[in-house]
């Protein structure tokens, strides 16, 4: 219950950040309202992204559910196979260095440039759109792991061989505890890249997403949809973060005592 924040408090500790929001939207207001020079099209006033997102809640909380579809697929396979990928060649020196050239070559190129493969190889645009999902998580989760491994200290691994740790117990007690920080810190950006993907993927092939809401309404110029649809895609995307940061505080306790200790 302690990670529990009191209304209270939560306004306390996020003052600062909840005044330069209620600025920005006053400054949006006036300056859509009363500047001739602002295109009322392409930026409209404040009250009417608020109505057109009340309009159309329904929709985008369709799109919310259709984009997960395609989402908790595609990251949930490339934390396993990332993670599990990862451990075994941080752990394999030998396969590591034959292969490492080909993971620095390939993982900077944008999963985008493979549209037209993963359309041609997959069978539906769904499946599809997960591949490129799970391209685009899969990197930074595999060699956050690599990282992790590499960087365990060696009085751990001297002290797992004294007490005769091997095989899952070695992985449980020891390989995975000690380089969990790095995992979970490529699990962080992965998530972060997955939502990028997401927007482009849904744009060829759905009928439903979050980023095919905007894509749609865009076409059509209805920018004030547009902006509603970016708003909420944005409060969806600061949700979900603060939920794996949450997470990610609980899982790595022992470094939180350890910065408070300081």
């Amino acid at each position: 219950m302690k990670d529990v924040i009191p209304l209270k408090a939560f306004l306390k500790h996020y003052s600062i950040t909840i005044l330069i929001g209620i600025s920005f939207i006053a400054i949006w207001a006036l300056v859509t309202k009363n500047a001739e020079w602002i295109n009322p099209v392409l930026f409209p006033e404040p009250i009417t992204v608020a109505e057109s997102f009340k309009n159309k809640i329904g929709e985008l909380l369709t799109g919310l559910f259709n984009s997960m579809k395609l989402l908790i697929p595609a990251f949930a396979s490339a934390f396993v196979i990332g993670a599990g990928g990862g451990v075994f060649f941080g752990l394999n020196k030998q396969f590591r260095e034959i292969l490492m050239p080909y993971f620095h070559a390939l993982s900077p190129i944008p999963p985008t440039l493979f549209i037209p493969y993963a359309i041609a190889l997959m069978p539906t645009f769904q499946t599809a759109s997960i591949l490129l999902i799970f391209m685009g998580a899969f990197w930074p989760i595999f060699l956050g792991t690599i990282q992790g491994v590499l960087l365990i200290e060696q009085h751990y691994l001297d002290n797992a061989k004294i007490l005769g740790l091997k095989g899952k117990d070695f992985l449980i007690t020891v390989v995975l505890p000690a380089s969990s920080p790095y995992i979970l810190s490529g699990t962080g950006t992965a998530l972060a890249m997955s939502f990028i993907i997401l927007t482009i993927a849904e744009m060829f092939g759905a009928s439903s997403g979050m980023g095919y809401f905007i894509q749609y309404y865009s076409d059509f110029s209805q920018y004030h949809y547009v902006l509603a649809g970016i708003i909420f895609n944005s409060i969806i995307i600061v949700m979900i973060m603060a939920g794996f940061e949450l997470l990610k505080k609980r899982l790595l306790f022992w470094t939180n005592i350890k910065s408070g200790s300081k």
